[in-house]
């Protein structure tokens, strides 16, 4: 996993993509808040959202 972070930074200072950073990371994150919610009792309130 780190190595792909390593290589993903480089992509971002190379390219100069560095736009590309919040919307990975709000992915990231957002995936992650689905997969810790799947099957608990706040998913109800996590779906009111969308």
């Amino acid at each position: 996993m780190g190595e792909f972070i390593k290589e993903f930074w480089t992509f971002l200072k190379v390219r100069k993509k560095f736009w590309l950073l919040p919307i990975v990371l709000f992915l990231g994150s957002l995936g992650g808040l689905i997969v810790m919610t799947e099957g608990s009792a706040i998913a109800p309130f996590i779906y009111t959202l969308f």
